[in-house]
Parts: C-alpha cells; structure tokens; sequence
C-alpha cells in the first residue's frame, strides 16, 4: 500500500515539475506546439481531401445499381441487339435481368424552351436494374417498348430547367421531330451521379431506336441476382459472346473470314472480358462488372489517401523534430534541477518520466489543436466544391502518430537528462 502511494507521490509531482517545463518558457512551448498543430491538420485535411474523392468516386459507381454488368460495344462489327439481352437472360441463370441501352443528343422542345438533352432508350428494367424508383407518375411497361408508344420519364432536373417547376406529368414534348408525352419523374439521385441521369430523358428502347434509325444498341446492362453470381455471369456472358461473335483463340490474320476475327481476353484478377478485334484496331466488346470496378477504384483511391497522408506526414516529422530542440534546449538549462533532484533522491526513471512526459503534453496538446484546425480546413474545402470527409479512424491515427512522434522526439533528451550525475550536473551549473 505504500509503495503504491510513494509511486502515486512520484508521479503527482513528476507530472507537476512536466506542466511547470512547459509553462516556465511560454514563447517556445507555443512554437513547439505551433509546429506539432500543422503537421497534424495537413495529416488530417489532406487525408479528409483523398478520403473524399475515394467516396465520391465509389458513389458514382454504386450510384449506377448494384450486381450490374455492362456489355459495351466499340466498333460495328459486334453490333449488339435487343434480342441479344433478352438470349442473355434466357442462357445465363444468374442474370435477374438485361436491358438494351441506346443513347443519343436530341434537342428537346417543350413549349418555347428548346434544349439539347441526352436521350437514353432502356426498356422497362430500367428501375429494377438501376435501383432508381420513380418519384411521381409511372415507368413505361413491357407495352410500351413492345409498340414503340412514344412516352417518356424525365429525370429530376429536367422539372426545373426545362418544366421551369411545373408538373410535368401529361406533358407533351418533341425530341427531334418527334412527340412524347411525359408519364413520369425519376427519384433524384444527385448531380453527377447516375450517368447524370437527372439531366437525361429515359424512353423505351424502340421508339430510341425509332429516333436514331438505327436497329442497333450500343450497351447492355444485366443484373445478376446476387454479390456472388457477377463473377460467373461475366465468364458465362463471355462465352457466349465467344459464340455470338465466332472469336477464334489465339488470334487471327487480318485476311480470314470478312468481318471476324476477334481475340478474347478474361482477366481472371478484374472479373472482366475483352474482345479485341485484330492489328490492333482496339476492344470491340467488353464485359465488366460495376462492383469489380468499386473495388478497383476503392484501392486505387486508399493508395492515393495514403500517399497523400506520407506526404502530409513530412511537416509532423518536422514538429517532432521541434519537440526535440527543445527539450535539449530545456535539458541544457535545467541542469542544476536534475542535480539537486539526484541529490534528493530522484532516479533515472523519475527523471525519464518527467521530460518524457513534458514532451507527451507538448505533442498532445499540439496534436488536439492541429485536429481542430484540419477538421475545419476540411470544412472550407467543402464549402469551395472540394469534397472533403474527415473519418474518425483517419483523425484518430493523426493524432496518435503525433502522441508517437512526441514520445519518440522527446526519448533522447529525456535519457540524456536522467543520465547526468548530480555532481556532474552541479558542476556545469
């Protein structure tokens, strides 16, 4: 019990002498503190900076639906069809569903206001497949598509700039030469995000294809019915576009049977397949799973955070660097109180533990400050269209790394301090 008490008593006053190290020279602790405070907010703000993008950039991604599968075709000679995603449902049986995408520019006219507005032709999987409900009205059903009506779901955007915020629904508008009557609105789901889906007019794939005289499409969007079943779907989608397109392995020369000729690539590491069309003339067709892409782009990004972070890191060495001058500085000054505490009875760990402690409340201090002015800088960035997001876990290894930097700065200074014999400390007095 005493013991525990003398140790109680050794601390309480190691502790004391720390707080009174800081408080004796005022000036250079706020320097030291100052210098500790802008290492961390350029931890914090940079590493909220790149932690912004890598959500921004995931949310575009998720904003497109989850399980999607993208078919896209390059080139004309792997034209895709309507036919082509109804076969895939029928021969994939991880697919939910497929949709045939065209989409075209068209200038829309409604009343007098005339605007050029990115026309997208789906089919009605479109909401299923996008995870985008209707907000008002209704989607056009398989009728539609099957008779080419002429009807049309406009995105959120659209009822203020081109409705200028009247009820669009019932609306009559021209694309082209062409006349739609407007039977729904898309939910929101924000600027950028969704292919800017806000902006765009949704119609039935056939009267798209109606618009651009053109029977072709130029992407299919599957959705398969689980996290689990993407990966085999693409490998099973690739086979059958192996077929579709009579791809010959191991290549070809540019002179065998007119219009073929592919290669096919699967990458087994991104879950994706490539027909790539010979001589090099690039991809004619490929299959890539959105959350593949996620993923991809969440490493990417946390690689990017990282880096951001080591570089930011630089000035916080600097700040530990400061720590260190000052308590040698400190050390060198108070060397007649190390002896006369030596005299008294004072031990090597009690003479570690109060310099170490001094810096401890230095680098805390600075560390609890330059998280308060990071979190902030990363709301100005905000604020000026930089999407920036301070997570717990960031700011909290911020703020270790300077407690870190502190004790690690400030260990030499405290062993030089508790090696000085009393005489020897006496004497340079």
């Amino acid at each position: 019990m005493e013991t525990l008490h003398g140790l109680a008593v050794r601390m309480g006053f190691g502790l004391e002498q720390a707080i009174g190290g800081v408080f004796r020279n005022r000036l250079r602790s706020v320097l030291t503190v100052l210098g500790v405070t802008i290492g961390v907010a350029s931890v914090v703000s940079l590493v909220a900076l790149g932690e912004g993008a890598r959500l921004a950039i995931v949310r575009q991604f998720e904003s497109l639906g989850t399980n999607v599968i993208k078919i896209e075709s390059h080139h004309w000679m792997a034209g895709l069809t309507v036919d082509d995603a109804r076969e895939l449902v029928e021969r994939v049986p991880t697919l939910s569903a497929a949709m045939p995408v065209v989409r075209a520019e068209a200038k829309v006219k409604w009343r007098r206001t005339v605007q050029d507005i990115g026309v997208l032709g789906v089919s009605e999987h479109f909401p299923f497949v996008r995870d985008h409900e209707v907000a008002a009205g209704r989607f056009f059903s398989h009728l539609h598509v099957r008779e080419r009506l002429r009807v049309a779901v406009v995105g959120a955007a659209l009822v203020d700039t081109l409705f200028e915020g009247r009820n669009p629904i019932g609306q009559r508008l021209y694309v082209g030469n062409q006349r739609f009557t407007v039977i729904g609105v898309l939910s929101s789901k924000g600027a950028g995000l969704a292919d800017d889906i806000d902006r765009r007019l949704v119609i039935p794939v056939t009267a798209a294809q109606r618009l651009t005289q053109s029977f072709r499409v130029s992407e299919i969007w599957a959705k398969a019915s689980s996290k689990e079943a993407v990966e085999p779907a693409v490998v099973q989608i690739g086979r059958i576009l192996r077929s579709r397109f009579k791809v010959i392995d191991g290549g070809v020369q540019p002179d065998v049977f007119q219009g073929y000729g592919y290669k096919m690539y699967h990458d087994p590491y991104t879950s994706e397949v490539r027909l790539k069309l010979p001589t090099g003339q690039g991809e004619a067709i490929t299959v890539t799973s959105l959350n593949e892409l996620v993923r991809e782009a969440n490493a990417a990004n946390r690689v990017m955070t990282l880096m951001l972070g080591g570089i930011a890191g630089v000035s916080l060495l600097v700040g530990g660097l400061g720590i260190m001058n000052m308590m040698l500085v400190s050390v060198t000054e108070r060397t007649t109180e190390i002896g006369l505490r030596k005299s008294l009875g004072a031990t090597r760990g009690d003479l570690m533990y109060q310099f170490l402690l001094e810096a401890f409340l230095l680098s805390a201090l600075g560390g609890v400050l330059g998280l308060g002015l990071g979190t902030a800088a990363a709301g100005v960035m905000g604020r000026y269209g930089m999407e920036a997001v301070v997570s717990p876990g960031g700011a909290l290894a911020a703020l270790a790394a300077a407690l870190i930097v502190g004790l690690v700065f400030g260990g030499y200074p405290a062993h030089l301090a508790s090696g000085l014999a009393p005489a020897e400390a006496l004497r340079r007095q």
